[in-house]
């Protein structure tokens, strides 16, 4: 999946760049479309479980986010790829609950994750990162990115940037976490994964896929869309993580302009992110990723 982004992030370049003189520079600020709309902003929710929540490094040792660790990376379980050198998984504690199969899953055709939500009457309770126990979180942390405020990302739970980039789009990683509070499908919500990629503006897949993300429901697509007159390059997975009688939403997006990816550095990057992220119930540790 990697192989066939790079080579069309190659592709994706050479039309890019040659509307670079037509597109002004963009400003270092990390932004790109929120991964859903706003809901009401109640106190975060009191969760009782145990778990790290890390921004793991990527390659060489970078910075992590403020109020996180960076725990070692056990080896990887056999015949399955190594994650990016250097990228870290996160130490569980004592008292994990093995995970189900996750049933095969039909992409729907309509209605955003969201749109599921509020059709059931789900509510969303977002997330912060500091003092988060009820699940393991890796974000890896590129060399040279760095964490970032971005008032673009409604209810940021962590967004990690490359604010040093010369690219026209400032390359960024999104994560936004919230508890799901109300009765639902998990595996028919994440059948709704795709829909709010597809509905941006021209947009065209690479790739996607959905399945078991280390025991959860999960949906992944990567692709490219137009936005403030540029190809963005995004890879997005959203996650239905059950933990004890408690469920989340946890959603990655990384981003890049396609501009920028003739470059291997910025590439090499976002492809680290996408290939080190990781979800796990306390305890449980990073394990095996799947979808």
């Amino acid at each position: 999946m990697i192989e066939n982004a790079r080579r069309w992030r190659v592709l994706a370049a050479g039309l890019a760049v040659g509307m670079a003189g037509v597109i002004g520079v963009a400003g270092q600020t990390a932004s790109a479309e929120p991964l859903l709309p706003l809901p009401p902003a109640p106190n975060p929710a009191n969760v009782n479980q145990t778990a790290t929540v890390a921004a793991a490094p990527a390659g060489l040792a970078g910075p992590v986010a403020p109020g996180v660790t960076a725990p070692g990376a056990p080896a990887p379980a056999p015949g399955v790829p190594a994650p990016a050198p250097g990228a870290a998984l996160p130490v569980g504690a004592p008292g994990s609950v093995p995970q189900l199969a996750t049933p095969a899953i039909v992409p729907a055709g309509s209605g955003t994750i969201a749109d599921y939500f509020k059709s059931k009457g789900v509510k969303l309770e977002p997330q912060v990162s500091r003092n988060f126990t009820a699940l393991s979180i890796v974000l890896p942390m590129p060399p040279g990115w760095s964490t970032v405020p971005d008032p673009n990302v409604p209810d940021a739970f962590a967004v990690i940037a490359d604010r040093s980039s010369t690219d026209l789009y400032t390359p960024n990683a999104q994560v936004v976490v919230y508890k799901l509070i109300g009765n639902f499908d998990p595996v028919e919500a994440i059948s709704h994964g795709y829909v709010d990629s597809l509905q941006q503006m021209a947009w065209q897949t690479t790739d996607m896929t959905m399945g078991d993300f280390n025991g959860f429901p999960s949906s992944f697509i990567e692709g490219s869309y137009r936005a403030d007159s540029q190809t963005i390059n995004t890879s997005r997975r959203h996650v239905i993580a059950t933990v004890g009688p408690d469920r989340y939403l946890v959603s990655l997006s990384v981003n890049s302009g396609a501009a920028s990816q003739g470059v291997s550095a910025a590439a090499d990057a976002t492809d680290a992110i996408v290939a080190g992220f990781k979800v796990s119930a306390p305890g449980a540790g990073a394990g095996t990723p799947g979808a």
